[in-house]
C-alpha cells in the first residue's frame, strides 16, 4: 500500500483527513477545518504534517491554517481561482496539474460550482478521490458561487472515475441526503439499501466515508440527472438538457425539510 488514509471528525460535521504517503513518510491534510483536531490526528498517528491541500476557500475548510503553518514546516498547495481569498496558500494549482506529497501523486480536477474555483484531488494509484464540498455521499454542495451547468460538468467528471474509487468528502451528511434522494428516487433498490445501511451505521457511531463511486454512481441524484427517472421526478421532459434536471434537483434539495 502507498499510502495510508487516518480518518476523523473536525469542528461538528467535517471530515478531517490525513494521507501518509508510506515510502516517504510525508503526510497531507485534506483541508483545515481545526488544527487541533488536525494535530491530535497526527500524534495518535506518530505522524509530522508536511503539506495541506485545500479544495476551496470557504472557512471551514481553511480555519486551521494559520496554526498548522506556525507549527509545522508545510506547504499549503490550493486552488488558484481562489488564491486571493485563502491566507497562507504556497502553491496554487490548476485544473489538469499534478501535486506530489512524497512519491505519492494528485490529479487536480476542476470541479466548481460551491465555489467558482473548487477542486478535487484524485489519487489514481490508490483510487482516492478528495471532493470536498462539491460531492457528498448521496449529495453534492450548495450551488453557492457557480452555476449548474459548469457545476454538473465537474459532477460527470468526477463520475468518470472508476467504480473503485473511494470518495472522501468534507462532511457528514449522508443520513440527511439519504432522505432527499429517496424522496425523487423512491424505488431506486441500491438507493434504499445504502439508506438503510447508513441508518445503522450512524446510530452505531460509525463514519459513512469512505464510500465507493460505484456506490455513488447507483445512489446518487445529483450524479444521475442525465437519467430519465430523475427528469420526471422533477417533472421535466426526459430528453431535457441534463443540467437543467440537475439545476432542479439542486434547487428541491435547498429547500428540502
Amino acid at each position: 500500500m502507498a499510502v495510508l488514509v487516518e480518518v476523523f471528525m473536525c469542528r461538528t460535521d467535517n471530515y478531517g483527513y490525513l494521507v501518509h504517503d508510506v515510502e516517504t513518510r510525508k503526510t497531507a491534510a485534506i483541508d483545515a477545518p481545526d488544527a487541533g483536531a488536525i494535530k491530535s490526528a497526527l500524534n495518535n498517528r506518530g505522524w509530522t504534517l508536511t503539506d495541506v491541500l485545500i479544495t476551496h476557500h470557504h472557512r471551514d475548510h481553511v480555519e486551521g491554517l494559520p496554526v498548522l503553518k506556525s507549527d509545522f514546516d508545510i506547504t499549503v498547495t490550493g486552488p488558484r481561482l481562489e488564491a486571493e481569498k485563502i491566507l497562507g496558500l504556497d502553491t496554487m494549482v490548476a485544473p489538469g496539474d499534478v501535486v506530489s506529497v512524497g512519491a505519492t501523486t494528485f490529479f487536480v480536477m476542476a470541479t466548481p460550482g460551491h465555489t467558482n474555483g473548487h477542486i478535487a484531488y484524485h489519487n489514481a494509484a490508490d483510487r482516492h478521490v478528495f471532493t470536498g464540498d462539491a460531492l457528498f455521499s448521496m449529495g453534492c454542495g450548495r450551488m453557492f458561487e457557480g452555476k449548474p451547468g459548469p457545476m454538473w460538468e465537474g459532477l460527470k467528471l468526477l463520475r468518470s472515475l472508476p467504480d473503485d474509487t473511494l470518495v472522501y468528502c468534507g462532511h457528514e451528511y449522508s443520513l440527511d441526503n439519504a432522505r432527499f434522494a429517496q424522496s425523487v428516487d423512491p424505488r431506486n433498490a441500491a438507493l434504499n439499501i445504502r439508506a438503510a445501511e447508513v441508518k445503522r451505521m450512524r446510530e452505531a457511531g460509525r463514519f459513512t466515508i469512505p464510500v465507493s463511486m460505484g456506490m455513488e454512481k447507483a445512489t446518487n441524484p445529483f450524479l444521475r440527472a442525465d437519467q430519465p427517472v430523475l427528469a420526471k421526478a422533477m417533472g421535466l421532459d426526459p430528453d431535457v438538457d441534463p443540467s437543467s434536471v440537475f439545476a432542479a434537483l439542486r434547487a428541491r434539495k435547498d429547500s428540502f425539510g
